[in-house]
This record gives structure tokens, sequence and C-alpha cells, in this order.
């Protein structure tokens, strides 16, 4: 599985303007200066996240976009699903009567003991994961990069 570019840069962008808003409305054009990205595309991206309440909009010549809700109560899963939809690995094959029962019974086997198991297993980490957490960390790095000392 692969997820879209516009995916991760919504995660991008998500966590710029949880670590850079304080809480306050931020216009797209910053987030994208500093993540390298295009206004247009983010604005898409932000639509699909605004949709799905996980930011919302503020209009006028100050406006710009906030978190709907807390860092802690949003996570990486929520943004993925909003951008991509149900995160599945590989779609369940329907069963025909066609099929050979041998290659029925090979389809569960391999559906059961691979595929839905991966699944849960990536939704379980994204859905623990939250942008509170991912700020923490981008936070802990800017402080490690700005305490480098170089001779």
């Amino acid at each position: 599985m692969k997820f879209s570019t516009k995916a991760r840069y919504g995660l991008r962008a998500l966590v710029d303007l949880a670590v850079h808003s304080g809480g306050e409305q931020l216009a797209l054009i910053h987030i994208a200066k500093r993540q390298e990205l295009s206004v247009n595309y983010l604005e898409q991206v932000f639509s699909l996240l605004k949709k799905s309440n996980i930011v919302k909009s503020v209009k006028g010549s100050q406006g710009g976009y906030m978190l709907a809700r807390k860092p802690s109560e949003i996570t990486v899963g929520d943004v993925i699903r909003a951008i991509e939809g149900e995160i599945v690995i590989v779609e369940k094959e329907e069963q025909t009567d066609d099929k050979s029962l041998v290659l029925q019974n090979m389809h569960q086997c391999l559906w059961q003991n691979v595929w839905q198991k991966m699944t849960e297993s990536i939704c379980d980490i994204i859905d623990h994961m939250t942008i509170e957490d991912l700020m923490k960390d981008y936070q802990m790095l800017s402080i490690d990069e700005s305490l480098m000392y170089y001779i």
C-alpha cells in the first residue's frame, strides 16, 4: 500500500498548522511557504479535511484555517481517511460460484491471515498516533537542531 502525495502533504501541512497556529487561524500561504507546497494543492487537501471536521476555515482578510478539535483528539488515521478514504491493503475478493472451492478457500485463507491482519496492524498504529504526538516530536527535533554547535 502506498499513500498518495495528497495524504503525505496533508499530514505535513496539518502538523505545520498545529505547530505554528497557536490556536488561531493561519493562512495556507504560510504553510505552503514553510513546507514548499503549492497553495492550490493545499486548498484541495484542506477542503477534504474541512469536510471531515478536522479543520475549520475563517473567512475574511485575516482568515485562514485552524484545527476544529484539539491536536490530541485528531489521529493520523483521521487525517489519512479524510484524504484517502478507508484504509485497505487488499480489497476482499467477492466469492462467486464459478470459482472452485479450492480457490475460494485460498482467497479466504490469505484474506484472514495476511491482508486483514496487515490492515488491522496499520490502522492500530495510525489510530493511536495523534497530531499532538507528532507536534511534540517535531518540536523536540527542532530544539535538538537549535542546540547543535558547529566548529
